[in-house]
């Protein structure tokens, strides 16, 4: 494909919101090529739809395997409709989440099982990789007070309102595929300020994208 697809991860509370508003108006600015945001679960009209039943809070009888099919679900949807015919059109991709937050989260987090989770979507997506992700590293009892210290309680959703040791899963998760994917994913210390979090990442993205950067 023509264009690039970078990813950003990050347990809860990394920051990895503020960081995408800081950054991709830089990569809007400097690019020689148009940029695209999108999210998952999300990003596309039936993804949308899928997320909102995932992360509704009175959802709490959804079996974990059930989550994990659904947020498959809704990434093929929106691989589909979105990210492929972004790059084909020679767009920079921009995606909060992708495959390695299920594996996080759905795999370790819910305990089903991280190849299992992996192999599914592979299915879903067929196989297709991220050029770069970005990985904001946190500690989940970082993550978790700067969640409690920014929301009220109705604004949790379902995986927000899990314990400190689900988050720990989802962590240790996210640790062992930055060891073992050095070659795409570049973790970045987000229990910095949030300046220099955003400076990191856009040295980051620089080097990555330096063919198309344009002062």
């Amino acid at each position: 494909m023509a264009g690039v697809f970078i990813t950003f991860e990050g347990p809860d509370g990394a920051g990895k919101d503020s960081v995408l508003r800081r950054v991709v108006p830089e990569l809007t600015a400097h690019l020689r090529v148009p940029v695209l945001e999108t999210r998952e679960p999300g990003g596309a009209r039936i993804s949308e739809h899928i997320r909102e039943l995932i992360l509704d809070p009175a959802n709490t009888e959804m079996d974990p395997r059930t989550e994990a099919i659904l947020y498959a679900a809704s990434r093929r949807q929106h691989l589909v409709e979105v990210i492929r015919p972004a790059l084909a059109a020679g767009k920079v991709v921009v995606c909060d989440r992708f495959v390695d937050s299920s594996i996080a989260y759905q795999g370790a987090g819910r305990g089903i099982g991280e190849d299992a989770v992996g192999a599914l979507n592979n299915f879903a997506t067929e196989g297709l990789t991220p050029a770069l992700t970005v990985y904001l590293d946190v500690p989940a009892s970082v993550g978790l007070a700067r969640i409690n210290a920014h929301r009220r309680d109705t604004q949790f959703d379902r995986l927000d309102q899990e314990k400190e040791d689900f988050h720990d899963r989802v962590r240790a998760a996210y640790l062992r595929l930055a060891a073992d994917h050095r070659d795409r994913i570049v973790t970045v210390d987000a229990t910095q300020t949030l300046d220099q979090v955003c400076a990191d990442t856009l040295a980051v993205l620089r080097t990555h994208l330096a063919a198309y950067w344009q002062e």
